[in-house]
């Protein structure tokens, strides 16, 4: 069903007639919800700043994350990270640490939690979230939202919407006749569009361009790095349970390498045996993967990070946004609680 809706909404044509109801349906019970969560939402003592997307699947967001915290913690800032846990069953709130359980708060915050140098709760109601992680990390003077521009219960300052180049807003229609969750005027509404590996200046005058770049694989046991380049003419495996697979997949042929290709679907749980083909040959995979394989991991299992790279022009311009954002923010530790702010 997946593959077939996708060869629908990543084509030139219309969707079936058939579909085109049940997106116009979509969009009023949506517009109707955010439209009330708009109307109630809870402000927070700290910038909020959120990363998301309007189209499902995978487009670079947990990568842009990672790197603003990075940035952030450069500025002198002292960021948290609130995220919904995606496939986790709680109980929530949660803080996440690199040894939660990934069935108890999903793939992707674990991985932030192992990356970012941040604190990481996570909970379907992010404000919740948010509580939980000023309440325990005071010192937290900006939060970042991640995977949140369709969570309008949290009042947000600064949205970036990060699109998929090679996918874009596929037919332009809503779900299911089409990819989106809303539609493309909303991406060109936010505050910061980055687009994943093309061309930014089609999208808008706030459109910038990033890439990601794998150079080098970690080895799941013992740590080791290793060029990426080293794995090219020898037997090799690789995996991926992300929201495109194939873009791992090219990357990793552009890299030089020849591998025996296994995509999995999204937020994949996997289990010892469903790796059973790769054998005692290398198994690559991406860090989202890697944190739910790290358990049973075999001795040539390796993690390919990607690394996100902006041309230093866009660079520049991002950091001087982020700054004048944060310009006027109180210093850490000093923000009163949300419920006082909310008074």
């Amino acid at each position: 069903m997946k593959r077939w809706l996708e060869s629908i909404w990543y084509r030139a044509s219309p969707p079936p007639a058939w579909l085109q109801p049940l997106s116009r349906l979509y969009a009023w019970i949506s517009n109707r919800i955010a439209t009330s969560k708009k109307a109630a939402a809870r402000h927070l003592p700290v910038p909020v700043i959120v990363v998301g997307n309007i189209a499902i699947g995978g487009t670079g967001k947990t990568p842009v994350t990672l790197w603003l915290v990075q940035e952030l913690l450069r500025q002198g800032r002292r960021p948290g990270v609130v995220s919904r846990g995606y496939g986790g069953v709680g109980p929530f709130p949660r803080e996440v640490s690199p040894e939660s359980p990934t069935g108890a708060c999903g793939d992707e915050p674990v991985l932030l939690a192992a990356r970012s140098e941040a604190p990481v709760v996570v909970a379907p109601d992010r404000v919740a979230a948010a509580q939980l992680l000023l309440q325990q990390y005071p010192q937290t003077d900006v939060l970042i939202c991640d995977d949140g521009l369709q969570h309008y219960a949290m009042a947000r300052d600064f949205e970036i919407c990060v699109v998929d180049a090679s996918r874009g807003f596929g037919n332009g229609w809503l779900l299911p006749a089409g990819p989106l969750r809303e539609l493309p005027e909303r991406a060109r509404g936010v505050q910061l569009l980055l687009v994943n590996g093309g061309d930014a200046r089609s999208y808008g005058a706030q459109a910038e361009r990033f890439d990601l770049r794998i150079i080098e694989a970690i080895n799941l046991q013992s740590g080791e790095s290793r060029p990426l380049a080293s794995f090219a003419g020898g037997e090799a495996a690789s995996i991926a349970g992300i929201g495109n697979p194939q873009r791992f997949f090219d990357a990793l042929r552009s890299a030089g390498l020849s591998t025996d290709e296994h995509a999995f679907p999204d937020h994949y749980i996997y289990r010892a045996e469903d790796l059973f083909f790769a054998g005692d040959a290398p198994l690559l995979m991406t860090e989202k993967d890697a944190v739910k394989c790290q358990a049973f991991a075999q001795p040539n299992w390796w993690q390919v990070p990607a690394q996100l790279c902006f041309e230093p022009s866009a660079e520049a311009r991002i950091r001087a946004q982020l700054q004048s954002l944060l310009a006027g923010a109180a210093p850490a530790g000093v923000h009163r609680s949300v419920a006082e702010f909310d008074e």
